[in-house]
């Protein structure tokens, strides 16, 4: 397995990214546009899924980077939840809302691999503590 130098070249990382640009779109151009409560946290859970792996990624220990793998996956559960509140109001189609979901239960799975890939490595990471 090649050595990742950069969060970027995640694959969790740039799917989160696909799923954060999704929703976007969707808080643009749909009535979700105009629940600003509702957008804003859908804004904020599916960014925070990004941010997380690239913290942890950053923070150059297993131990942290497992922590905020975690926390991703919080995030990417509440916007998962977020994604069936913004299909029950109305504001998508169920084409779409079927294709965030599909997305976020992708997304689960791959972060729940790597957490378990992670944990069944010996390197620590490089931070010196």
């Amino acid at each position: 397995m090649a050595t990742i130098k950069r969060f970027e070249e995640l694959d969790i990382w740039q799917n989160a990214r696909v799923l954060c640009n999704s929703i976007r779109v969707i808080s643009i151009e749909t009535g979700l546009s105009k629940d600003f409560a509702l957008k804003n946290q859908i804004l904020r859970s599916s960014g925070s899924v990004m941010d997380n792996i690239a913290e942890g990624f950053e923070r150059d220990g297993k131990k942290e980077f497992l922590n905020f793998l975690y926390i991703a996956k919080g995030s990417l559960g509440e916007t998962r939840s977020q994604v069936y509140r913004t299909f029950d109001a109305g504001h998508i189609t169920e084409e779409k809302y079927n294709e965030l979901l599909n997305d976020c239960l992708n997304l689960s799975g791959k972060l729940s691999h790597f957490i378990k890939y992670l944990k069944s490595i010996e390197h620590q990471g490089f931070k010196k503590l």
